[in-house]
Order: C-alpha cells, then structure tokens, then sequence
C-alpha cells in the first residue's frame, strides 16, 4: 500500500521538486497550495506524512499546524516543514508547535528523501 504524502506549497515548483524526488517510491503524492485547502485535503486523503511551507498566501503553515495540532485526527500526523530560514527563532517556534522535523530550502532529493524515510517506511518502485 503507497505511503499517502500531501505537500503543502504555494509554489508549483516546489511541489512539482517534491513530487520528482519522490517518483521512484511507492507513494501518493497530493498537493495543496495553502494551509486552507492543505487542511481540507487532511480530512479527505488522511495522509501518512505532511510537507509543509511556511510562508503562503491565504493561511501560512505555521497557523496550518497551529490548526492541526489541535484537532484529534492531526494531534500526531507526521509534518515535515519547509522553510526558507534556518533562523534559530523560527526552528523554535515551529519546534513548540510540535513539528516533527523540518528541511531548509533549498534542498536536494537526497536530504529530502533521507528526512522523510526517518518518518515513515519508503519502498523503492
């Protein structure tokens, strides 16, 4: 059974890098491109694994965790977050809202791939 990721980002090219890195695994690649519809998207596909951007449009990824975290179905999901600054402040903030590991962009598919693999079972297609 494919590993069910959603990947949170208003940047089509960060999704479309996600989903590349991942074309070799048996996964289930679902995007949304803000924290709104990444929220809807939980509730419908109820995924294995989150990557989430921090800066976007309409609802941010850190008022998305904010939001998940709170509710019982997401209390424990396993997120991934994505940010552009590895400010020691921001890694705390999302640290406390209890994040489950983070990726400072940009990255490679190595260290991608290497982080998720941390978190949930990758099989090789």
């Amino acid at each position: 059974m494919p590993i069910k990721i959603l990947t949170v980002d208003d940047s089509m090219t960060i999704r479309s890098i996600i989903k590349n890195s991942l074309k070799d695994y048996d996964c289930e690649i679902h995007e949304a491109e803000n924290g709104l519809l990444g929220l809807q998207s939980i509730i419908r596909i109820i995924p294995d694994l989150v990557i989430l951007d921090i800066t976007m449009p309409v609802m941010d990824g850190i008022e998305m965790l904010r939001k998940l975290r709170s509710s019982p179905r997401g209390k424990d999901m396993k997120v991934i977050m994505l940010t552009a600054e590895s400010a020691k402040e921001n890694i705390v903030e999302i640290a406390k809202l209890g994040v489950t590991n983070y990726i400072v962009k940009p990255f490679t598919k190595e260290q991608l791939v290497e982080k998720i693999s941390g978190l949930v079972s990758l099989t090789k297609l």
